[in-house]
């Protein structure tokens, strides 16, 4: 919870006293929940995910998977 996150920040030697007003305000809620909701609706469940010309690519992949797409997309445009 949200006392696990303090203690990262401490850990981490953020500036404690802004990550600590900026979580218990919650400042960015409204814009975490639209970031949220974009995900949902673009099929996002999970991290990392990415989208190379509309494809997703989700999940730790590695470069060559990045390569096969890009190259496949890149060969699509002449």
């Amino acid at each position: 919870g949200v006392p696990r996150f303090k203690k990262y920040a401490e850990d981490l030697g953020l500036d404690t006293d802004a990550f600590n007003e900026c979580l218990d305000t919650g400042r960015y809620t409204s814009e975490v929940g639209i970031d949220l909701k974009d995900g949902m609706f673009f099929g996002v469940s999970g991290t990392p995910t990415f989208f190379i010309n509309g494809r997703k690519l989700s999940g730790s992949q590695p470069f060559s998977a990045f390569k096969t797409i890009i190259d496949e997309e890149l060969a699509k445009t002449g």
